[in-house]
Parts: C-alpha cells; sequence; structure tokens
C-alpha cells in the first residue's frame, strides 16, 4: 500500500506537482475563455450589419420609390398637358 492509503491527509503532502498539466490546463482555460468573448463580439458584429443591410435596403428602395414617382409625374403631365 502507498503511504497515502494508511495514514490519509491531504493528496498535496504526497502526490507530486505536476506543473505542465498544471499550466496546459489554465491554457485551455484561457482559450475558452477567449473564444468565448470572441463568440461574444461576433455575434455583436453580426447584429451591427444586419441593422446596416436594413437601412441600405431601405436606402435603395427610398431612392427607387423616389425616381418611380418622378416618372409617374411625368406621365401623368404628358397624358394631361400635352
Amino acid at each position: 500500500m502507498s503511504a497515502r492509503g494508511t495514514s490519509g491527509g491531504s493528496r498535496f503532502l504526497y502526490d507530486p506537482f505536476n506543473a505542465a498539466t498544471a499550466r496546459i490546463d489554465a491554457n485551455e482555460r484561457v482559450a475558452e475563455e477567449r473564444w468565448q468573448a470572441l463568440a461574444f463580439r461576433l455575434k455583436g458584429i453580426e447584429g451591427a450589419l444586419d441593422r446596416l443591410e436594413r437601412r441600405l435596403w431601405l436606402a435603395v428602395f427610398g431612392a427607387v420609390s423616389v425616381i418611380l414617382a418622378q416618372g409617374v409625374n411625368e406621365l401623368i403631365q404628358m397624358s394631361s398637358g400635352g
């Protein structure tokens, strides 16, 4: 049996500390936090792009409607005045 099994106590008294494993675990936690932050930022960017796209389509439809209204106005003036 091991010394730990017979005397009890903390595992830190008998198990060796593995610095490489602790470093890898810490780096994995940091990487996970970075991915979560990146996903949060990407959601914000996607929302901003969606709003921008809606505004651009509104501007395009507004310009087309003005051009069509001027064309209809010209047709009305030609048919009534000409």
